[in-house]
């Protein structure tokens, strides 16, 4: 008696394999496509920014504050001219940061509390009304007290207002209010960075930083 695994097996007769199922089988599988890399730091041009603005800023604001007391002198003079000219560059070139921000998405934020990531977020937004505010404010003072900006003594600068003597104490004032909230809002950003570096260690400041990440 025979099993059928002692019949003979005739080669013609074994199943065969569709084309298509074989043409798939032998196709080489393509592999997924790479995942794009995590942006983990500010660009150069981001940086730039920021580095040269905070100089700017930090140095207008020591002059600022110098001159006010000073008395009627040549030198004062030129300080307040420097000053103006400073405040307006700052202007220029906050203006092309605010652009190159909306058109150049940032790293995402650092693993925090909501809480902290929103006041970071009103702090970041609130800094740049006042990278605007204070040297707007500063160009409308000087119109109104009679003073028209030359920029570097070159680029001659349009009034926004009137002379007037009460409206430009008024600006005065409103420039200095500006101002000290710049100076608020910045410690608290230099406050928020120094408890990132010290305490948290979840390397902040490098985004900002140029080299390797």
């Amino acid at each position: 008696m025979t099993t059928i695994d002692d019949q003979p097996h005739d080669p013609d007769n074994a199943p065969t394999q569709p084309a298509e199922t074989a043409a798939l089988s032998m196709a080489p599988v393509a592999e997924p496509a790479p995942m794009p890399a995590v942006k983990t730091r500010y660009d150069g041009v981001a940086m730039l920014f920021h580095w040269v603005l905070a100089i700017a800023i930090i140095g207008t604001f020591s002059v600022g504050w110098y001159m006010a007391d000073l008395p009627f002198s040549l030198t004062r003079l030129k300080l307040f001219n420097w000053h103006k000219w400073a405040g307006v560059t700052i202007l220029a070139l906050s203006a092309l940061r605010l652009l190159w921000r909306l058109w150049h998405r940032p790293p995402a934020d650092l693993p925090m509390p909501a809480w902290q990531k929103l006041g970071a977020h009103a702090v970041h937004w609130l800094l740049y009304a006042a990278f605007f505010a204070v040297p707007l404010s500063g160009w409308a003072y000087s119109s109104a007290a009679g003073f028209p900006i030359v920029w570097f003594g070159v680029l001659p600068l349009p009034d926004f207002v009137p002379k007037d003597k009460a409206l430009a104490e008024s600006l005065k004032q409103l420039h200095q209010l500006f101002a000290y909230g710049l100076g608020l809002l910045v410690l608290a950003h230099l406050g928020a960075v120094v408890k990132h570096v010290v305490l948290d260690r979840d390397g902040l400041l490098r985004r900002m930083l140029p080299g390797r990440a």
